[in-house]
């Protein structure tokens, strides 16, 4: 007698994973020196061909401004990791 393979239902399939939470980043405004947390939506990375050239930026939510800062090796891949959309900027020689 052959066995059945047992269907699997998209319940069964998910059954063991948990909820995702969402990741959120600690920042600061240089400006208005306020700290906040914010979502991965409301940074951007941009990533050029050196250290000078790669940076994330975001609005402060307390005052409005724009913020700019440099973004080293971990910084990038934190933020990347997180679901920051990410900007590859490329040089024209």
């Amino acid at each position: 007698m052959s066995e059945r393979p047992q269907e699997m239902t998209v319940a069964t399939a998910f059954a063991g994973m948990r909820t995702a939470v969402p990741v959120v980043f600690r920042a600061g405004c240089p400006d208005c020196r306020g700290r906040f947390e914010l979502g991965a939506g409301a940074l951007r990375l941009a990533i050029g061909a050196s250290s000078r050239t790669t940076f994330y930026s975001f609005t402060c939510p307390e005052c409005g401004s724009a913020v700019r800062k440099p973004a080293g090796e971990r910084i990038v891949e934190l933020l990347t990791g997180g679901g920051v959309r990410t900007l590859r900027l490329h040089s024209t020689v």
